[in-house]
């Protein structure tokens, strides 16, 4: 299991956008994704659940990745959300 923290600069949050290029772009490894933000956990991999962590600009999100590919993941999520949030 690996994880990063991120907090969130985009002015709308995790907007249905937003959550919705994150579904897709976890779909992509067979590993479990799990997003965390003000004590909730939820799968990364479900937009109806991360719409409904109301994340909002400043939060800190907790990612955590499990599974055989966590390693090659996690990078890639890293930089996904550098890029988009």
């Amino acid at each position: 299991m690996v994880s990063f923290m991120y907090t969130i600069k985009a002015p709308v949050g995790l907007h249905a956008r937003h959550a919705g290029l994150l579904v897709r772009e976890t779909k992509k490894y067979r590993s479990a994704v799990t997003v965390s933000c003000g004590g909730r956990a939820v799968d990364g991999k479900r937009i109806l659940n991360l719409m409904g962590l109301g994340v909002r600009q400043g939060d800190l999100l907790k990612i955590t990745v499990e599974g055989e590919d966590e390693d090659l993941a996690l990078q890639e999520l890293k930089a996904f959300f550098f890029a988009n949030f």
